[in-house]
């Protein structure tokens, strides 16, 4: 009897927190984004993208900066994913660039940022333009 007793209680524990936990909320969307950068020494750039999610699209605008080694300019037209969005709103914020890149005439690139939300972007597209930089900057995307 006493079997059955902590059998029936543990099942009940169970049950009980099976009910409390919930399946995570974050969600994935498709992005596109253009952005054109352009510099000496210090690159600025900015640019427009859109957030296809749950059927909608979210449209918002890009700008950064970036510090180090930048000459020329180049305009990207980057598509890829926002993985764990909690809604449209989680895509806005400051993402961290790092690294090296370069385009001459075309060629492609491929980025991945995060931001404070947790969101990441994978991003992949070609490059058009003729800029070389080894810098560190980063990118804040809003909402329009």
């Amino acid at each position: 009897m006493k079997r059955t007793a902590i059998f029936a209680a543990l099942l009940t524990s169970l049950v009980a927190v099976a009910g409390l936990s919930t399946p995570s909320r974050a969600e994935t969307g498709e992005v596109a984004v253009v952005f054109t950068k352009g510099g000496f020494i210090i690159g600025v750039g900015g640019g427009e993208g859109v957030l296809v999610l749950r059927g909608k699209r979210y449209p918002f605008t890009v700008s950064g900066m970036s510090v180090g080694f930048t000459i020329g300019a180049s305009t990207s037209k980057f598509v890829g994913r926002a993985l764990n969005l909690r809604g449209p709103a989680s895509i806005e914020g400051s993402y961290a660039v790092g690294g090296a890149g370069g385009a001459i005439a075309a060629g492609a690139g491929a980025v991945q940022l995060q931001n404070g939300n947790g969101v990441i972007l994978q991003l992949t597209g070609p490059r058009v333009g003729a800029e070389v930089s080894a810098a560190v900057g980063g990118v804040t995307i809003r909402l329009k």
